[in-house]
């Protein structure tokens, strides 16, 4: 019997996007509960870490945005192909994950020649993520099929603008690739 899934996060993209395209991609049905911001403070102290998102696996809940998106990810199969495969995707998702560090520390940096530094290594991020990939002649990021880092590039891509505007044209056409499957686009 397939498990019963609960996302948990605010009325937005952010954090949960990831996960949400994994859970569309697969055709995986879930509860994707959409909490009011004053329902926050008094679920906070229920969460895992006190951060969202949370995913309830059968009731029971795990966070981490990353380790729920990978564990999704070995769900539907989509993780790659081989143990080779399986680290590039996780490698590359981590890289994310530092690159949209980056991004947030730009929300807040306030000195101009840091805020340069920020974006010249967003833009070192983006230029390796783009060589990856051009360098695969199947137009993913690892291996000849679709992986998680597949989905959750284009998730974290999609819906920033300044990511879109800094992207490469390779990086565009993955995303969208992605966000033309069915099961992505209908969702």
């Amino acid at each position: 019997m397939a498990p019963k899934y609960k996302l948990i996060y605010f009325n937005g993209t952010g954090r949960a996007e990831p996960i949400r395209y994994l859970f569309a991609y697969a055709g995986q049905d879930y509860v994707d509960y959409r909490l009011k911001r004053e329902e926050w403070p008094q679920l906070k102290s229920n969460t895992p870490y006190g951060q969202l998102p949370v995913l309830e696996v059968d009731g029971k809940p795990v966070a981490q945005t990353t380790a729920i998106a990978r564990y999704l990810a070995k769900q539907f199969n989509i993780q790659g192909k081989d143990d080779w495969e399986i680290l590039q995707a996780d490698s590359l998702v981590e890289a994310l994950v530092d690159y949209r560090a980056c991004a947030r520390r730009l929300y807040t940096e306030q000195n101009p020649e840091k805020i340069a530094e920020i974006k010249k290594e967003q833009t070192m991020y983006l230029e390796k993520f783009d060589t990856i990939l051009s360098s695969n002649p199947s137009g993913f990021l690892v291996g000849s099929e679709i992986t998680w880092a597949d989905l959750v590039f284009a998730a974290v891509l999609s819906g920033r603008q300044d990511d879109s505007e800094a992207r490469s044209a390779a990086l565009s056409t993955l995303v969208d690739k992605i966000n033309n499957i069915p099961n992505i686009k209908s969702w």
